[in-house]
Formats: C-alpha cells, sequence, structure tokens
C-alpha cells in the first residue's frame, strides 16, 4: 500500500512538472521535482530499513 502512495506521488509530481512546463510557471516544476524526488528519497530510505 505504502508503494502505491509512492507512486501515486511520483504520478502527481510528473504532471506538475509538465504542466509547469507547458503553463511556463517556474514555481510549479520546482514542486513536481520535489514532490519526485522526495517521494523517491522515502521510498528508498524505507526499502532499505526493511531489508537484513
Amino acid at each position: 500500500m505504502y508503494y502505491v502512495l509512492v507512486a501515486l506521488a511520483v504520478v502527481t509530481g510528473v504532471a506538475a512538472f509538465v504542466y509547469g512546463g507547458a503553463d511556463d510557471s517556474p514555481g510549479l516544476q520546482l514542486i513536481g521535482a520535489v514532490l519526485v524526488l522526495g517521494s523517491a528519497a522515502l521510498a528508498v530510505r524505507r526499502a532499505r530499513r526493511r531489508t537484513p
């Protein structure tokens, strides 16, 4: 279930990044990039902690 939420966050972040590029909005692109990178970092962190 956790990885489904991470995937949704990544998809939302990519959509925000693309829409921000089409709308010429650097703030929306930054929010999208932070959302993608942050959710990916949290997923990697959780995966590394779960494996022995």
